[in-house]
């Protein structure tokens, strides 16, 4: 195995996954600055609450992208182009029977949708005017993230990251423009990030004009065979994604319950900035997939454990940079969303950033694994790990806290999940490379 091209390889995919990871959680991390300044500690909670909304559009853009991304790249080299297309196809047929549901609940549901999120008397009007529009909206982030992940997969990584950036541009200079001079408030936050992605699939578009693409939409039946393949695939991407929005509501109910809105505002603080630390991880992740999908489809074992070597070294080296800067920083983080100098604020995120960021390391790990057992089509591993970080272990472990009435214990939720999702992780990754290095010694039968 020559391994100096993997590595380029390697790095180059990952710096354009990571790039774009990080321009897609600008659209909520400009909107909570904006926010935070133009609405304050009202503002900030009220965002907060509306961040699950999020997780199940992306959940489901991503779920049907990578795993329909995941089957594209497996049978790019041994199928033909039909089979291809047809994978493409009827996850585009997905994300379009799933966008008609959340249309349907924004124009008839958005006020039964923020009541469940949380919102009291006091945030639900902005609550409200947020998700209603992001809901109405859901079919260009489907569309956006579905593009990108088979962009990614299809040798245009770049293009895919440079559609996400320009998205995100758009997004800090439109939630400037409506928030401030137009003085539209949580409305026109909105509207900023909902306008956002259809900038970015019209520069991804380039890919299709210039006919550099290998997949194309093909009218067909919807193959259930295909989609239950796709779904598959991606469940782990669905699982991850949804599982971070089911912990923002959790921690939501819990934190209110102990020091009211200013505590929502507090971990939307603490949240809007883990979403730029797990966009890394997310990158990393994305990074890899197109890769070992690659090397699984033409059996080479050795090269996709060396990809998962450089992943998870990468992954830690990241952490441990990454804790260092917010243990020293964290005055001038909480101060950047603190714009009304409001002290309890300041004491529960500054508290909160300390504890609840424990949790990198074991985040990165986790997601480098769910992504390899994908690739080697071990979906229940993938799965697996996906519940236990995401529902399994940290909704016992919130509610414990909140019977505690501790803080402390609601930040060290997280972390904990994380760490004995880790352990279990890398337990099945060596019952797996047991089982396949058994396989490899026992006698290749004598056929006369």
């Amino acid at each position: 195995m020559n391994k100096k091209p993997i590595r380029l390889d390697f790095f180059r995919y990952i710096l354009a996954n990571v790039i774009s990871s990080l321009g897609v959680s600008v659209y909520i991390l400009i909107d909570t600055f904006f926010i935070s300044r133009g609405m304050g500690s009202e503002g900030l909670a009220a965002l907060n609450l509306s961040l699950p909304v999020f997780n199940f559009i992306n959940g489901f853009g991503l779920m049907l992208g990578i795993g329909g991304g995941s089957k594209f790249s497996m049978l790019y080299c041994n199928t033909e182009r039909k089979e291809t297309d047809s994978v493409f196809s009827n996850s585009f047929i997905c994300i379009l029977g799933i966008a008609a549901i959340f249309e349907i609940l924004g124009i008839f549901f958005s006020g039964q949708v923020t009541h469940l999120l949380g919102a009291d008397e006091a945030v639900f009007d902005m609550s409200h005017s947020y998700i209603k529009r992001i809901l109405l909206f859901s079919p260009a982030f489907l569309v956006n993230n579905h593009m990108a992940c088979f962009m990614r997969n299809d040798s245009a990584p770049k293009l895919a990251m440079l559609g996400m950036l320009s998205g995100s541009l758009a997004n800090v200079i439109l939630d400037y423009v409506f928030i401030f001079p137009m003085d539209m408030g949580m409305e026109g936050a909105a509207l900023a990030t909902c306008i956002s992605p259809f900038i970015s699939i019209g520069v991804m578009s380039i890919h299709f004009i210039t006919g550099w693409n290998a997949f194309r939409f093909r009218l067909i039946r919807p193959s259930l065979s295909v989609i239950k393949e796709i779904v598959s695939l991606g469940l782990h991407s669905f699982f991850s994604e949804v599982s971070g929005g089911v912990v923002i509501m959790i921690f939501n109910f819990v934190i209110y319950r102990i020091s009211g809105n200013t505590g929502i505002a507090a971990y939307g603080v603490i949240a809007n900035a883990a979403i730029v630390f797990s966009a890394i991880y997310a990158g990393i992740a994305s990074g890899i997939q197109p890769l070992m999908c690659r090397y699984h489809g033409r059996s080479d074992i050795s090269a996709i454990r060396y990809v998962l070597r450089l992943a998870l070294r990468t992954a830690m080296i990241f952490s441990v940079f990454a804790y260092t800067a917010v243990f020293f920083c964290t005055s001038e983080i909480v101060g950047v969303f603190n714009s009304s100098g409001n002290p309890m604020l300041k004491s529960i995120a500054e508290t909160g950033l300390h504890e609840y960021f424990l949790f990198m390391p074991f985040m990165g790990a986790n997601t480098v694994l769910s992504v390899y057992f994908t690739s080697k089509e071990m979906s229940k591993q993938a799965q697996l790990i996906s519940l236990l970080r995401g529902t399994i272990l940290i909704i016992p472990l919130a509610f414990i806290a909140y019977m505690l009435r501790s803080m402390t214990g609601v930040w060290l939720t997280v972390p904990a999940a994380e760490m004995m999702t880790s352990f279990v992780g890398m337990s099945l990754l060596l019952i797996t490379n047991r089982k396949a290095w058994a396989e490899s010694l026992k006698p290749v039968p004598n056929i006369r």
